[in-house]
C-alpha cells in the first residue's frame, strides 16, 4: 500500500509592514532667508553684494531704508512693521587695531601689540552714531548687513517711545521707562552686553560683573 503523506503545515508569513511615507518638512519664508545669509559668499546674496556696495558706498553714512535687508534677522531681534519701528543703514569704518613695532628694548610683556582688545566694537559704533542721528528714538538692535575693504555696513532698528502704537503694545512697551533712556551709551544692547563679556557665566567670568571697569579692565 503506498504510504500517506503528512500533511505539510505551511507556517504563516508574517504581515508585511508597510513603509511610513514622511511628509517633508514644511520651512517658512524665513527659514530660507536665513540659510542664504548664513553662508552669502556663495548663494544669491553674493550676486546682490555688488551692487549694493557700490550704491551705499557712494551714499550716506545713515540712511532709512523702508524694508529691512535681512528680515529674518529684524524679526528675531524684535522689529515688527508697524508705526514706531524704523530701520537705519549706517557706515563705519572698520580696522584700526595693527599696531606698530617697538623698536626700543622691554620684555616681551610690556610691547603693547598682541592681546589688546577694542574698547567698543564697530556695531556698538554705528548704534551709538545712529542713536545720536535720531536723538528722540531708541535703540533696539541692530545687525550686519554688509562690508567692503573700507566700511561695514549695520542696519539698525530704532523705537520711538513717544509713539501710541509703542506705549499700547505691552510687548515693547518696556522701551517707554525712563530707566532705559539712552540704552546705547550704557551698553544695554545685545551688542554692548556682549562687548561688556556679559553673555559668559560662572567660571572665567569672575572679573566680569557688575563691571569690567569694577575689576580694573581685567574681565576683556
Amino acid at each position: 500500500m503506498p504510504k500517506k503523506e503528512k500533511p505539510t503545515t505551511e507556517e504563516p508569513t508574517p504581515p508585511v509592514e508597510e513603509e511610513e511615507v514622511v511628509a517633508p518638512e514644511t520651512r517658512s519664508m524665513y527659514q530660507f532667508v536665513r540659510d542664504a545669509w548664513k553662508t552669502p559668499g556663495s548663494n544669491y546674496v553674493n550676486d546682490l553684494r555688488r551692487g549694493r556696495m557700490l550704491e551705499w558706498r557712494r551714499g550716506n553714512s545713515f540712511v532709512r531704508v523702508e524694508r529691512p535687508t535681512r528680515i529674518d534677522r529684524a524679526r528675531t531681534l524684535g522689529y515688527k512693521a508697524k508705526h514706531g519701528y524704523i530701520v537705519v543703514r549706517a557706515r563705519v569704518r572698520r580696522g584700526g587695531l595693527r599696531k606698530h613695532a617697538i623698536k626700543a628694548g622691554r620684555r616681551q610683556k610690556r610691547k603693547g601689540i598682541s592681546k589688546i582688545t577694542m574698547g567698543k566694537s564697530i556695531q556698538r559704533i554705528a548704534e551709538e552714531r545712529t542713536a545720536r542721528k535720531y536723538p528722540n528714538m531708541e535703540i533696539l538692535s541692530s545687525y550686519w548687513v554688509g562690508q567692503d575693504g573700507k566700511s561695514k555696513y549695520y542696519e539698525v532698528i530704532l523705537v520711538d517711545p513717544h509713539h501710541p502704537s509703542i506705549v499700547n503694545d505691552p510687548k515693547i512697551n518696556w522701551i517707554c521707562n525712563s530707566a532705559n533712556k539712552g540704552r546705547v551709551f550704557r551698553g544695554l544692547t545685545p551688542a554692548g552686553k556682549k562687548g561688556r563679556g556679559l553673555r559668559r557665566k560662572g567660571k572665567g567670568a569672575e572679573k566680569i560683573r557688575p563691571s569690567i571697569r569694577a575689576h580694573d579692565g581685567k574681565g576683556k
